[in-house]
């Protein structure tokens, strides 16, 4: 029999509840669905502010010292690849417009066991990925207080945004928006005032600013090609979040309009905050004069002497550390969690809503485990960034090749006529599929060459490990149910779920 279309069935205040008891409807006081609270523009920041983070701010300087010009290249490539992802994602959305994100998908169309492992999966990503913001933004702030420790500002950072993700989805969204909004202009400004110095000239680098530092100062790829490829790890790692988009669709209005308005943008989005801005910076500054550990975009208004410029950069690099943490960290750390929950592979408290539509259980979990990235900057401040984004590196290509995959089976259902049909469509598949799949297993190659970034791939072996021998006794504690094939497996999914 051809399925229908699915709907998220919204009521007229937008909260997505049923109308029935129990619902997020006014009638209960405890919601049992995510309000619908975010709207395009926020939909829309909140897709900027996951993928302009720190592995753009602070990772490029560590990238740019090893690859030169040629990581331009590679941004565009992966830019390309995760466009192709989220084009799968993006068909997957809307064609389940009243069900949550890609774990869901997962569990539909994989099986149980990997809805459960992708829920987990990016839970721990993005923990990790919030530990990696929190100790960029300790790192930023040293750039003023020197002898401020880093563990300090990490654990203020955590605090302040666990804060703001408790009261409600609407506070937050707006948080985002304005640390989004911060982003862009700043980096439209960081692009602008680099194209008045290479064609006026002013500032103490106008004199040597010039588009040739692209080419001159040892060519294309300096450290030669191999050195190059090695930063594919980094380069990854900077494009975390572009999927946030899959998990608000629980909470985004007019889903099947918004989520593909927000994917198309992403070509333009990277063309933009990831090729201009690296364009201009290695064109005003030479490759050489960039270090690890040090943010380029503040290193280039440092040689371009502007008074008072580097500071405010270094502010704007602050502020997308914490954004990103916003975003990824903490939001969508507790609504995975409470994915988990919904599908009996977590404690059940995870999944209960406060009046305001919030997961208060799976923030406040999430934001303790994180606090083990305040440990680990109070330890050992000076490796802790490498350490932690290698390990969020490999759990993202987890997370995306699940998708995928997950896309070339929603395809087969689809020409069976036992899934509905998208208008949204992903180019090129199921070629395109397999290609971007391959992309992924060079660079799972690459990061187990490198000895700083092999020990991802040893933390993710352990992860899996770790599983395969918790899902049963997750089975046993929580019971089969709806997700495993129980007597309820024939209910449709709960809503809101990510």
């Amino acid at each position: 029999m051809k399925l229908s279309k699915s709907t998220a069935d919204p009521t007229e205040d937008g909260r997505g509840g049923t109308g029935q008891p129990g619902a997020d409807d006014g009638t209960s006081a405890e919601p049992t669905e995510y309000r619908r609270a975010l709207g395009s523009r926020q939909l829309q920041m909140m897709a900027i502010g996951g993928t302009i983070g720190t592995g753009l701010f602070l990772g490029a300087g560590t990238a740019i010292s090893q690859a030169g010009p040629s990581l331009i290249i590679w941004y565009a490539a992966a830019g390309a690849v995760l466009y192709l992802v989220m084009r799968a994602l993006g068909e997957m959305l809307t064609a389940h417009s009243g069900r949550g994100g890609f774990a869901d998908h997962a569990r539909e169309y994989l099986g149980p066991f990997w809805g459960y492992a992708t829920a987990w999966t990016y839970w721990i990503m993005w923990v990790t990925t919030g530990m990696a913001e929190i100790t960029a933004a300790g790192q930023y702030v040293t750039y003023w207080y020197p002898d401020f420790a880093q563990w300090k500002t990490a654990l203020i950072s955590l605090a302040v945004l666990a804060c703001v993700n408790l009261i409600s989805v609407k506070i937050f969204a707006e948080l985002e928006f304005w640390f989004a909004i911060i982003k862009v202009a700043a980096i439209v400004g960081m692009i602008l005032i680099g194209l008045g110095v290479l064609v006026i000239g002013f500032g103490d680098a106008g004199p040597t600013a010039s588009v040739s530092h692209l080419w001159a100062d040892g060519g294309i790829a300096p450290r030669g090609i191999g050195n190059s490829l090695l930063t594919l790890q980094i380069v990854l790692f900077a494009y975390l979040g572009v999927e946030l988009v899959g998990v608000t669709a629980a909470e985004a209005k007019d889903p099947e309009k918004n989520i593909p308005r927000a994917i198309n943008s992403l070509p333009v989005r990277f063309g933009l905050f990831y090729l201009g801005s690296l364009l201009v910076i290695l064109s005003v500054v030479s490759w050489q004069e960039f270090h690890p550990g040090t943010s380029p975009f503040v290193a280039a208004f440092d040689k371009m002497g502007i008074s008072g410029a580097a500071s405010i950069v270094n502010f704007v690099v602050l502020t997308s550390a914490l954004s990103s943490c916003n975003a990824g960290g903490l939001y969508a750390t507790a609504r995975m969690l409470r994915t988990a929950s919904l599908n009996r592979h977590g404690p059940q408290a995870l999944a209960r809503l406060s009046k305001k539509g919030v997961p208060v259980a799976a923030v406040l979990a999430s934001a303790v485990v994180m606090a083990i990235g305040v440990w680990v900057n109070a330890v050992d401040p000076e490796h802790a960034f490498v350490y932690i984004t290698a390990v969020s590196t490999g759990g993202a290509i987890m997370i995306w090749s699940v998708i995928l995959v997950t896309h070339l089976l929603y395809r087969r259902a689809v020409e069976r006529e036992t899934s509905p049909r998208s208008s949204y469509r992903m180019p090129g598949a199921p070629y395109t599929n397999w290609f971007v799949l391959a992309c992924f297993a060079f660079i799972v190659v690459l990061i187990a060459w490198r000895s700083d970034t092999r020990m991802a791939l040893y933390v993710i072996a352990v992860w899996f490990v770790l599983l395969g021998v918790g899902y049963p006794v997750v089975r046993a504690r929580w019971g089969a149910g709806r997700a495993d094939g129980g007597e309820d497996a024939a209910s449709p999914p709960v809503k809101g779920s990510a």
